[in-house]
């Protein structure tokens, strides 16, 4: 395996960090649902084989690939045109060209945004390979989903050698972006035999998620995942929470 080190590229693209974070600001400033799409671009690409890029992979005749999974279908275009276009501006150096792997783009791409949207900066340790293999089936039973218990949950993250408090740390991406009503409605319409709306939800959010979400409603309608301050990055989403106002039961 690869040991991921700081200065991976120190001789064959030394401003690599530069030309990719300029590359991801612009995409950025065209419109925000850069952040919350390359960051969930990042997370699905690295719980299914690891950070190797492989959810960049197209599908083939005969073969579909990772992003053509069904729980890969509701990814932003706008996360996959990030990393293109950063790889395109790294490209265009020819001294870079060819020599940065998408999986480090993607990586960098990832905190660029964070730190865009007001969230912390980090630095990035580099060295991943990008992978040759890139399977629709890879990806079953790999991702959370929005109904999964806490020992679903848990299960999922240690499975990637991540701790219960690490899962509660990369939760707060959900600071920022949106989800699709079919994602939630049980709790809001359905929830069970005794009552339509799930009790941990506050009851006015529900209320509000309902105006938004009625029955029947087209299923591509987005909501924002913090009801506060969508687009930045900060822990409201934390707070939300503990006044019943998160939007998935996982959550």
């Amino acid at each position: 395996s690869v040991k991921l080190r700081r200065n991976y590229y120190h001789k064959t693209c030394p401003n690599v960090e530069n030309i990719v974070r300029a590359a991801v600001t612009k995409k950025f400033q065209q419109t925000f649902v850069t952040a919350p799409a390359t960051i969930r671009l990042f997370f699905h690409d690295c719980f299914v084989q690891g950070c190797d890029a492989s959810i960049m992979t197209a599908s083939s005749d005969g073969s579909k690939a990772e992003k053509d999974h069904p729980d890969n279908l509701s990814l932003a275009g706008d996360g996959f045109d990030t990393v293109i276009k950063a790889k395109e501006a790294v490209d265009a150096v020819p001294s870079c060209r060819n020599k940065v792997s998408c999986a480090d783009i993607l990586a960098m791409a990832t905190r660029d945004v964070i730190a865009l949207a007001g969230g912390p900066s980090y630095e990035v340790e580099l060295g991943r390979l990008d992978g040759l293999s890139s399977t629709a089936g890879s990806v079953d039973g790999k991702l959370p989903q929005p109904f999964f218990n806490l020992n679903q949950l848990n299960s999922l993250f240690a499975a990637n050698g991540l701790t219960q408090k690490n899962m509660i740390a990369l939760s707060a991406a959900h600071t920022v972006g949106f989800s699709h009503c079919s994602k939630f409605a049980n709790r809001i319409h359905n929830f069970s035999r005794e009552t339509a709306v799930d009790p941990a939800l506050n009851q006015g959010y529900a209320a509000q998620l309902r105006g938004m979400c009625p029955k029947n409603v087209d299923t591509r309608i987005a909501i924002d995942m913090d009801p506060q301050t969508p687009r930045k990055f900060d822990n409201v989403y934390f707070q939300n929470l503990k006044k019943g106002k998160g939007l998935f039961s996982s959550d």
